[in-house]
């Protein structure tokens, strides 16, 4: 990986300063910003390879930024905290983050979460089929967009990456863990319940009714695209 210019939004001075020096040594171009604000101005000029983003910012918290960011870009964002608490890193997940670090942290692990993060984006956009279809659902995983018998559906981009994933690997069972590590590059156990939410979403968002395809739960085990 070349080139890859980071953006580091958070209020502590020793946050930049401990990751400046270490993504130097790996060879990222870091970007500092102070607020929620600048980071969406640094970002709306363009150039920005992957996001950092402390939660607790001045002018605009790291979960405003996410959500105005995922509006109109898919760049890849880490998440920071202090915060331990389950609802941040839930909420910050369901707005579309790709990764989720809760300080205490070292550089070096940062570090080898945006090289899994970029290695994992690089390899969605390199997909031969950016669209997959199923008697009247399609899904466009580049554009990220759901339409249902030419509907739109409003879906978040998680949800749009699940159902994707799914839709282009029919019968196939995938695990809650296996849709963590494959979606969001997480493999912790604690966090599965959020698949749960996202499938449970996606079901009430799409009426499969009379279609030769279903969201199917395996019983302990997860969830699969079944094509009648």
């Amino acid at each position: 990986m070349s080139n890859i210019k980071i953006l580091v939004a958070d209020d502590d001075p020793v946050v930049h300063e401990s990751l400046r020096l270490y993504f130097d040594k790996e060879g990222f171009e870091t970007v500092d910003v102070y607020d929620g604000k600048a980071a969406l101005d640094t970002l709306s000029a363009g150039g920005i390879s992957l996001c950092v983003l402390d939660i607790m910012m001045p002018k605009m918290s790291g979960i405003d930024v996410c959500r105005e960011i995922r509006k109109t870009s898919r760049v890849p964002i880490i998440m920071l905290t202090a915060r331990g608490e389950e609802i941040d890193r839930i909420l910050g997940l369901e707005l579309g983050a790709d990764d989720y670090i809760v300080k205490p942290f070292s550089p070096k692990e940062v570090s080898a979460r945006i090289r899994a993060v970029l290695r994992r984006t690089s390899e969605q956009q390199s997909e031969k089929s950016h669209v997959v279809e199923r008697d009247g659902l399609v899904v466009d995983i580049e554009s990220y967009t759901v339409t249902l018998d030419g509907k739109p559906i409003v879906c978040t981009p998680k949800e749009i990456e699940i159902l994707y994933l799914l839709a282009t690997h029919p019968g196939h069972v995938f695990t809650r863990e296996q849709l963590l590590s494959k979606v969001w590059g997480y493999d912790f156990a604690g966090e599965t319940r959020t698949v749960d939410t996202h499938i449970k979403r996606i079901r009430a968002k799409l009426d499969c009714t009379g279609k030769n395809w279903e969201i199917k739960t395996i019983y302990s085990v997860g969830y699969k695209f079944e094509v009648k």
